[in-house]
């Protein structure tokens, strides 16, 4: 890649040039592995200012698409992102069922308020763990729910 002043690196070592570019490429796949929703392989558009670090093959990554003027299409994200709704809070005096319903609702709301479409939505992450140091039948519950961006009225 022709980036910058090839002068002013021109002293670094090898070793360690390589080692910097193999913790870039650890951390770009560690953060694709989370952004997934499963294990699935899937296509990686890489864009932004550090996209060039993006190598060719990723493991987790069916393609890594490198698009023309990729340095300045942060917006592509954006535009095709979805948006979600999540709540992490502790219910008392609920059975499981209820808890989670009620934590799905709350979660539900918050991505319809954030510009989610409610006809869309889909639950992506549940979570529960009973508190017994706590009274009341306590259940902490964790509901991420995702959706489309809603269309709204072209002004």
């Amino acid at each position: 890649m022709d980036l910058g002043d090839r002068r002013r690196v021109a002293d670094l070592p090898g070793d360690l040039v390589k080692a910097a570019l193999a913790r870039m490429h650890a951390t770009i796949e560690e953060g694709v592995d989370r952004m997934k929703t499963d294990a699935r392989e899937e296509p990686l558009v890489a864009v932004g200012g550090g996209c060039f670090l993006v190598p060719e093959r990723l493991p987790g990554v069916s393609d890594v698409v490198h698009v023309r003027h990729q340095a300045v299409a942060n917006a592509v994200g954006a535009a095709i992102a979805q948006v979600s709704g999540e709540v992490d809070q502790i219910f008392q005096n609920l059975s499981r069922e209820e808890a989670i319903a009620t934590a799905r609702r709350l979660a539900e709301r918050r991505a319809v308020e954030a510009g989610a479409d409610a006809a869309g939505l889909q639950v992506v992450d549940v979570e529960d763990l009973p508190l017994a140091y706590l009274p009341g039948n306590s259940l902490r519950v964790r509901v991420r729910v995702v959706g489309e961006i809603a269309e709204r009225g072209v002004v």
